[in-house]
């Protein structure tokens, strides 16, 4: 990871390690996209493009008797969130001191898997990414006006899926303010609602998706979304001033919906 510059960093290893820590722990309930689709990667920071596994042709070739195509590719999109962090709190890390301000890599780390779950759940025009819920064919039905409706909602998702030949187990993408009541909810009887979900979905994962609008239902069977990472999500050095290191967090990725199908959004 040179490209990264950690080591011109004015920072010890162990400002390293707490930053990492840090950064890990804001993004792992945050990339939601992740525990839904098919990973594949990381595969290096070099990796530029996805095989599409098809071709164009091309009208002229360089000479007679031949024809010519061109493979297809989609070209990984990098995403960069910048934040710093203050000299005087890295050495106050060194010393020892447990309650380090690192405020501004809460944001970034935030901030870039919203960034992330946009990408897959909704698209990315300009990185030429089709979204999950935009190019499903299923229409969207209304998620429900609260949580109590939801049960309701989501098994008429998973109908729908089921009516296309498409198997489970069955995830649930929910925004945050979805997501809230879900877990707020508790149906007739005190019976937890999440866990009417996910006896819906099959026993499959119910996950809290910042960035979604609505909800999504998508098959977890495997080879409809694929996900794959050139860099996965890393620290990098800018620069820094008297005052503080300026940093980065950074990825590179490419998003491939291959059964169209396979999920049914819920719009809130």
């Amino acid at each position: 990871m040179n490209h990264l510059l950690r080591g011109q960093a004015p920072l010890s290893d162990g400002n390293w390690k707490l930053l990492d820590g840090e950064a890990r722990e804001r993004l792992r309930g945050a990339l939601a996209a992740r525990r839904l689709v098919d990973f594949s990667g990381p595969h290096g920071w070099e990796h530029s493009a996805t095989n599409l596994g098809r071709a164009t042709p091309i009208g002229t070739a360089p000479c007679d008797g031949v024809v010519a195509a061109q493979r297809r590719v989609l070209p990984l999109a990098e995403l960069r969130a910048d934040f710093s962090v203050s000299l005087s709190e890295l050495r106050d890390d060194d010393r020892g001191a447990p309650d380090a301000d690192l405020e501004d890599l809460d944001r970034a780390a935030r901030q870039i898997a919203i960034a992330e779950n946009v990408a897959v759940f909704h698209g990315w025009e300009g990185a030429a990414i089709g979204g999950i819920a935009e190019a499903s064919p299923i229409e969207p039905r209304p998620l429900g006006e609260s949580g109590e409706d939801y049960p309701r909602s989501v098994a008429r998702a998973v109908e729908a899926l089921r009516e296309r030949g498409v198997g489970g187990p069955y995830g649930l993408a929910l925004g945050p303010d979805e997501h809230l009541h879900a877990i707020e909810t508790a149906e007739h009887g005190g019976y937890p609602l999440m866990d009417h979900l996910a006896k819906i979905l099959c026993d499959g994962p119910i996950v809290w998706a910042p960035g979604v609008r609505g909800a999504v239902v998508l098959s977890l069977r495997g080879g409809d979304f694929l996900f794959e990472s050139g860099q996965d999500l890393s620290i990098g050095y800018s620069h820094h001033d008297g005052e503080a290191a300026h940093l980065y967090l950074e990825e590179s990725f490419s998003f491939v919906v291959a059964t169209p199908e396979a999920a049914a959004p819920l719009t809130s």
